[in-house]
């Protein structure tokens, strides 16, 4: 397992460092949904979604599927399919994976409030691409695309986000 460390804006691991995004509101130990913050812990990668239409697959240590637009990720803590993908249209509150702005060009999805869900804890917490000013997400970890593809490639499989 090769582990990366997410302290101060950078993301170090396996002998790299680049620059990195996180939620707007900070790093927190007691994560809740749309409190726009990053949880703290180790998130380990469960898989990589990525834009066919504009990417090759990415190398990378866990199972690699493309998106289409038909997909999304539930966000409704109402909802059954709480952090969890769906098929759009949706009905109840999801993000849509197909973006226009390249941000969910590549998603790594991490295991932050998967086993078990348990609604308002957090939802839709990936690592993905980071906006061109690094601007802060709502509480996913963001890289540039060249060293988000570098950081898979050098076999990232889990990010530990550190408190503050």
């Amino acid at each position: 397992m090769v582990e990366f460390v997410l302290q101060d804006s950078l993301l170090r691991g396996a002998g790299l460092t680049f620059r990195a995004a996180f939620g707007r509101a900070g790093i927190t130990v007691q994560k809740r949904e749309a409190d726009g913050s990053t949880p703290a812990g180790l998130l380990k990668l469960v898989r990589v979604l990525y834009r066919a239409d504009r990417l090759t697959p990415p190398r990378c240590t866990v199972p690699v599927e493309p998106i289409s637009p038909h997909d999304g990720w539930c966000d409704d803590v109402a909802d059954a399919a709480y952090n969890k993908p769906v098929r759009l249209p949706y009905p109840a509150s999801h993000e849509v994976l197909w973006r226009a702005d390249g941000v969910y060009d590549v998603i790594g999805v991490l295991d932050w409030n998967l086993t078990p869900i348990i609604p308002g804890r957090g939802s839709a917490i990936f690592f993905h691409i980071a906006t061109p000013d690094y601007a802060p997400t709502a509480g996913c970890v963001a890289l540039n695309l060249p060293d988000a593809l570098r950081a898979l490639a050098a076999g990232m499989s889990a990010i530990r986000v550190a408190a503050l």
